[in-house]
């Protein structure tokens, strides 16, 4: 029988970037295949080559067993294949029915007068999808998960043979998850061949028959939720290797009041919920891990901390509330970030960049930070005239890290210092974080999807997962209690 959906030796470049390489599959009626990997693996590109959104190089793209790779989007859209993009962008006058309608349109508008049943057509797709209630409002008015549910339905709209739905949890709360994994479910049910996209195993793995994983644009391993999981190379990739611990003396001042605390923190970007009733504590000296894979919104608490993203709940500083202080203010109490993005001013020098960290020090102060910095980072001396642009990438890391220290944080805040490095860099970093833990007071706050680098250093560990922290606990336990279930 042929496959609704089969993809053959995909590959997508951008300049001298292979995005997707080699990649194929199939995916027969009434199957859903989950296509995971870490951000930048591909899974996107995939999906876009698929719609016609990139025009693949090379690859057959077949829709019951048409090739339509490379075809414009309309006319893939016709033939059979609906997207459920993850970001909603609704056109705000028209009401959540009349976007179904338009969805609805044929082909030829010399049609629109003839058929009168478009409609109840729309107000039945409305009440499939849960969105009933709301058809007669406009989109702003409408919480998140009704946007998510306006993405569906039209999508499904036209009564599609193949359904691509890219993150289709990401925002949502534990109920709307339940709520969309049964709708997501009900278009197997129907016949249709489903593509879901998402970072990881674990937020698909109850609903997908197959998974296949990616990473940097290549086939990882395929096989069921359980193979998939359980595959050393897909562990590798988000664990980054075999899960060790160390054992470390009991902190001084345990029971204390805790120099950062956060209470019940949520976030949200728009109507999508990024925190979601977060509460850790840290303690002055302590090394803490928050760990989680892509997307589970270690960022969005490291800037809520920071005073860059508003937020609700509650973060204390040395029990006094940070809430109404400025970014600016609040580093200068002492807690500076060092972004995932590394932010570093390429066309400045390896020592400008330093001597901005530095600039509220004195001539005398600054040089003996720098030179336990060339001690720490000895290859950034040696670059100091070097523009940071054209740095390696673990240079830019070490740079960003040692720009963050001139500061003279009372907590450090490394928000995936680990991303994209590669193994020997990671040694060195890790050396680096354990001279920072034998030698100084400075207290270290660490976001990391590789829990292989998180987790010798800590005292402790949370895991967060899917805007919430689902674990807590010492090193020792996470490796047997939550490393099994990590992904």
């Amino acid at each position: 029988m042929t496959a609704l959906l089969e993809v053959g030796g995909l590959t997508k470049r951008f300049g001298g970037l292979v995005a997707v390489k080699d990649i194929s599959f199939k995916i027969e009626a009434g199957e859903i295949l989950g296509l995971i990997g870490p951000n930048g693996s591909g899974k996107s590109t995939v999906m876009k080559c698929i719609m016609g959104i990139e025009k693949p190089n090379a690859g057959t793209v077949k829709l019951s067993g048409t090739d339509v790779a490379g075809w414009p989007t309309h006319r893939i859209a016709r033939q059979g294949v609906g997207i459920v993009f993850q970001h909603a962008r609704p056109l705000q006058r028209q009401t959540i029915l009349e976007h179904i309608i338009l969805a609805l349109l044929p082909d030829n508008l010399l049609m629109l007068r003839t058929d009168h049943s478009v409609r109840q057509r729309a107000e039945a797709i409305a009440a499939r999808v849960g969105l009933t209630a709301v058809m007669h409002r406009l989109p702003r008015t409408l919480a998140f998960a009704d946007l998510r549910r306006l993405e569906l339905a039209k999508a499904i709209a036209r009564n599609p043979k193949v359904v691509l739905v890219d993150e289709p949890f990401a925002g949502l709360t534990a109920a709307e998850v339940t709520d969309f994994s049964n709708l997501i479910a009900s278009f197997r049910a129907e016949g249709h061949a489903v593509l879901l996209v998402d970072h990881n195993v674990k937020g698909v793995a109850a609903l997908v028959d197959r998974v296949l994983a990616m990473y940097l644009g290549e086939h990882v391993a395929e096989g069921t939720a359980e193979e998939v999981m359980a595959n050393e190379t897909v562990r590798r990739v988000y664990l980054g290797g075999k899960i060790e611990t160390a054992a470390r003396p009991e902190r001084e001042g345990k029971g204390h009041t805790p120099l950062l605390d956060v209470r019940n923190l949520g976030v949200l970007y728009g109507k999508a919920t990024a925190i979601d009733d977060v509460s850790i504590h840290v303690g002055e000296g302590e090394f803490v891990s928050v760990v989680g894979l892509n997307g589970a919104g270690k960022t969005t608490l490291f800037n809520a901390i920071s005073g860059l993203v508003p937020y609700s709940g509650a973060i204390n500083w040395r029990g006094t509330p940070l809430a109404g202080k400025t970014a600016g203010a609040i580093a200068r109490t002492g807690i500076v970030q060092c972004p995932e993005t590394r932010e570093l001013f390429g066309d400045m020098s390896v020592r400008e960049n330093l001597d901005l960290g530095g600039q509220h020090m004195t001539p005398a102060e600054s040089t003996r930070q720098l030179d336990w910095l060339f001690g720490l980072f000895p290859i950034l001396k040696s670059r100091q005239g070097q523009a940071a642009r054209t740095l390696s990438g673990g240079e830019q890391q070490m740079l960003a890290i040692a720009r963050a220290l001139m500061m003279h944080p009372k907590l450090l805040i490394l928000d995936e210092p680990t991303l994209g490095l590669a193994p020997v860099i990671l040694e060195q970093l890790s050396k680096a974080l354990e001279t920072l833990r034998q030698t100084t007071d400075i207290t270290v706050l660490l976001g990391e999807q590789n829990v292989t680098f998180a987790l010798p250093h800590a005292d402790r560990v949370y895991v967060i997962e899917h805007s919430r922290i689902v674990w807590e606990g010492d090193p020792a336990r996470f490796a047997e209690e939550a490393g099994a279930g990590y992904l």
